[in-house]
């Protein structure tokens, strides 16, 4: 691989990541179609659905459709991140603020020792997966670059074609993508430089930020992919066991 010329500075490495996981992402959702993406793979499944026949308490979205979603609670895999927040010098009440729980739920995760049970979190379907990323991405935009006061949860009219899913959330990707190349150094180190209301983002130095984006991209995407590939093999399944 040619590495001559290649940038190396902060900005550089984490758009290049990002137009890595976006350009495998696009190749691995093409094709998708309506009965896939709101495929169940097992009972209670999370997802998107019209609004009356939501099962979920805190399902959301501005239109017919909406994201499910259920009670807040700090997941097991996100105790590490907890304890980092508390070690960083926030308060108690701020964490709590921070995952929309009570002081007493974030005391009892700080206090926790040994390993975490595995969370016993529902399967989510390739919608929900995308309509969760949507979410973020328009949220993350809309108060870093764009006004600063849209309810992030009012932001994307989930539907349940997956064409015009995928339309929507590439244009959302590609201007966050265009509005990120723009940042400078400075703005890297700024504290609070993204005001997302949901999450640490006005907490930490926007090149975190950037860099837990990538995360949330890389990992959905991922899972996304192996859904993709379960689909695809169902079929084969369900005769082997006839």
């Amino acid at each position: 691989m040619a590495t001559e010329g290649a940038r190396i500075d902060r900005l550089s490495l984490l758009l290049d990541q990002f137009d890595h996981a976006s350009e495998m992402a696009r190749v691995r959702l093409a094709g998708l179609g309506d009965e896939e993406y709101l495929w169940e793979p097992v009972p209670g499944c999370w997802s998107i659905r019209q609004r009356g026949a939501a099962t979920t308490p805190r399902a959301f979205g501005p239109g017919e459709w909406v994201l499910d979603l259920g009670a807040p609670d700090i997941p097991a895999s996100e105790y590490a991140e907890v304890a980092r927040q508390a070690a960083g010098g926030m308060s108690v009440g701020k964490i709590a603020e921070d995952w929309s729980v009570s002081v007493a739920r974030v005391e009892e995760v700080l206090a926790h020792t040994g390993p975490a049970e595995p969370d016993e979190t529902p399967v989510t379907t390739i919608a929900w997966r995308l309509g969760h990323l949507h979410f973020c991405f328009a949220g993350g935009w809309e108060w870093t670059f764009g006004e600063l006061r849209q309810e992030p949860k009012l932001l994307v009219d989930f539907t349940p074609s997956a064409t015009v899913a995928l339309e929507r959330f590439w244009a959302v990707i590609d201007r966050w993508r265009d509005s990120v190349a723009t940042v400078t150094d400075e703005q890297l180190d700024t504290i609070g430089f993204s005001q997302y209301p949901y999450g640490s983002d006005p907490d930490e130095p926007f090149a975190a930020v950037l860099a837990g984006a990538n995360l949330e991209l890389i990992h959905h995407m991922a899972e996304i992919a192996l859904l993709r590939d379960l689909w695809r093999a169902r079929g084969a399944s369900a005769s082997l066991t006839s």
